[in-house]
Parts: structure tokens; sequence; C-alpha cells
């Protein structure tokens, strides 16, 4: 399986595809950063939630890049669709790691962090609310865009359907007077729990919340894959 992951971030990279969701992140975190400076945990938790839109764009990306065929001999390699799935979502975590250093990095590069005042949550508290942020929406978006990936949507238009309509549900879910959040994953949610100081009991259930609709999905597209096998 380890093959398998190699061959598709390989194919992701060499391909060209990885510039453009590259290029997404660094204009829109050079703008959103460039619009003045925020504390650190604040200034983290939008850029994760603004991430969120380009993760999940990422992920479809990187599994639309192998052709069905291929995709199928890859099944045969390592033994099973199962296996297979999960080589494709783990590949799409680990390309999405370098977006969330780069997010980590650059508010520092263009000045959009300001340091602490008194009163304000420490700068250590900011970063590390940040990167769980980060790492956290992670999950969700690598779901979502599975969802979209042609394997599932078989049509280019359906997959661009189903992920605009999932970042839009997101944020739209995410609004805290709807009534039910959880059908979406806590994408403002998260945002909101950056800013001030860390609250555990809350962190702990936005952090249950992603995982578990993460999990969710990832099931649905495990059976959706495995039914068109």
């Amino acid at each position: 399986m380890t093959a398998l992951i190699r061959m598709r971030l390989t194919g992701f990279v060499q391909t060209g595809r990885a510039a453009a969701p590259l290029l997404a992140a660094l204009v829109v975190l050079s703008v959103l950063y460039g619009g003045g400076q925020a504390q650190a945990g604040e200034a983290y938790g939008v850029s994760a939630a603004v991430l969120f839109a380009v993760f999940a764009w990422q992920t479809k990306v990187l599994l639309d890049v192998e052709p069905d065929v291929q995709r199928r001999l890859g099944r045969v390699a390592v033994g099973g669709a199962g296996r297979e799935i999960s080589a494709g979502l783990v590949a799409a975590v680990l390309a999405g790691l370098p977006l969330v250093l780069i997010a980590m990095i650059l508010p520092w590069v263009v000045g959009g962090v300001t340091t602490p005042r008194a009163g304000d949550p420490s700068l250590s508290t900011g970063i590390a609310l940040g990167l769980w942020a980060h790492l956290l929406l992670l999950l969700p978006a690598v779901a979502l865009g599975g969802l979209a990936s042609r394997a599932v949507t078989v049509q280019a238009a359906r997959g661009l359907t189903v992920l605009v309509a999932g970042v839009v549900f997101a944020i739209v879910f995410g609004l805290k007077s709807f009534p039910v959040p959880w059908l979406a994953p806590p994408v403002m949610t998260t945002a909101r729990d950056t800013i001030g100081a860390a609250h555990l009991p809350a962190l702990i259930v936005t952090t249950l919340w992603a995982v578990a609709w993460s999990a969710v999905s990832v099931l649905a597209y495990g059976r959706i894959r495995m039914h068109r096998a």
C-alpha cells in the first residue's frame, strides 16, 4: 500500500496538478493576512476555515489524476478495494500537510500576526490552536474531496457540484443560528474555538464532531467505491 500512496503522490506532483491548489492557498492566505494583523489563534482559525475548501479541492484533484483502469490495477496489486481506497485517502492527507505548514509559516512572513498584549492568550497557545484547527479540518476536507471525486460522481459537473455544495453547506450550517449544525463539518465552529483562550471542553466536542463527520463520510465514500468496483 505504501507504494500505491507514493505513486499517487508522485503522479499528483509530476503532472503539475499540485500547482493549482498550492497557488490558490498562497493567494488566499496572502490576501487574508494582508488585510491587517490579528492574534495568532484568531488568524490561524480563519486561515483553517478558508483552507477547508482548498484541502477538499486538492483531494478531488489528487484522486482524479489516476485513470480508472490504473485505479483498478492498483486495487489488484494491493490486494483489495479497501486497501486501494485507504491508500488514496492517506495520500490526500499527506498532500495536505505542506499546505498546513505554509499556513502556519506565511503569516509571520507577511506580518499578519501581532504579538499578544496584556490579557491576551499567549503566543504558544495561539500557535497550538492554529495547528489543531488546520489538522482537524484537513480530515473532513479530505472526506468531502473523496465524495466529490470522479470515482464516486462519475461526471465532472456532478463532482464540482458536490464539492461546492459541501463547502457552502459547511459554512451555512456553521452559523450559530442554524438548528442542526452537526450535519456539516465544524468549519466555522473550529474557527470560533481558536479565538481567545483555549477551552478544553469546547475543543474536545469540536474534535469529536469533526472526527465523527469524517468517519461517516469516509464510510459512505468507501461503500460507494465498493459498489462501483
